[in-house]
């Protein structure tokens, strides 16, 4: 069984567009778990149907913690289950649902897998994540055009489109509550590749995301929880060198940018003075 599992966050309309892509039959073959973040949302409510199931959280708990929600809700549903973590900005191409469960037959050693994500003209927005521990680069590439192989390892996989083989894990395998939104998807992938967990990307089955269509809609908040969460990835998987290198640049980077762009500067500012008060109460 395929549990998709997507946040809403005031998203009720881009979701109707996920759903419309699923398979209007079969719904013995999946289901669609929606974590609301948006507990003033009740339009939401209006997507239940015999394979959509809706969990509310009781205000916004952030990506990560939302998807733990579903998560601890599927494992107790079936150990066995493939979680297909979906934004809700996202839809299916065809038939990738049915490639995607053939997919998962040939391939159960992987534990982690990204599919190929698309813009909606065609262009390659995903295809696989790479990171340098010692400079602190992470960074996205596409390692699929020019192969026909079923998969390649990689870094890390966009919580855009992640998928959870269940029965892989001892334990089972939640986000890290410190991350707010963004690179709580790269913490996980390098969390659980650390205790030996296989991950990787596939052009097998793939999905079109519309980028930031949710996120821009502040761009003060979005640059807040960036700049936090990746100063927190930072600290737990690189150097005191790197860290005080990219922490100065972020900060030399957000005065120099305030006369032009006040509102991303703030962005910034914030998101560092956030990292800065937690960082002294860290063991």
């Amino acid at each position: 069984m395929i549990y998709f599992l997507t946040v809403n966050y005031y998203s009720t309309n881009l979701l109707t567009k996920l759903i419309n892509s699923l398979p209007s039959s079969n719904h013995s073959n999946y289901k669609l778990i929606i974590v609301n973040n948006s507990s003033d949302d009740t339009e939401i409510n209006s997507l239940r149907n015999q394979c959509v199931q809706i969990i509310h959280a009781e205000t916004n708990i952030g990506f990560g913690q939302a998807c733990n929600l579903g998560i601890k809700y599927i494992y107790q549903e079936n150990k066995q289950a493939i979680i297909w973590i979906i934004n809700p900005d996202a839809y299916l191409q065809e038939n990738s649902l049915a490639t995607a469960q053939i997919f998962f037959d040939s391939h159960s050693e992987l534990s982690i897998i990204g599919s190929i994500i698309y813009t909606p003209t065609g262009e390659v927005w995903f295809g696989g994540g790479n990171f340098i521990p010692a400079t602190g680069v992470i960074f996205s590439q596409d390692m699929l055009t020019n192969t026909d192989i079923d998969y390649i390892t990689c870094d890390w996989v966009s919580g855009c489109s992640l998928i959870i083989n269940l029965g892989n894990f001892s334990e089972i395998p939640l986000f890290d509550p410190a991350y707010f939104l963004y690179y709580e998807d790269f913490d996980f992938c390098r969390r659980y590749a650390q205790q030996g967990y296989l991950v990787a990307v596939t052009k097998k089955f793939s999905v079109i995301h519309q980028p930031s269509s949710i996120t821009n809609r502040n761009m003060f908040l979005k640059l807040k929880y960036s700049t936090y969460s990746y100063l927190l990835t930072l600290e737990k998987y690189t150097n005191k060198t790197v860290q005080i290198v990219r922490l100065a640049r972020l900060i030399l980077y957000s005065f120099i940018l305030f006369p032009i762009k006040p509102q991303m500067a703030l962005g910034k500012i914030n998101g560092v003075l956030i990292y800065l008060r937690r960082y002294p109460h860290q063991s």
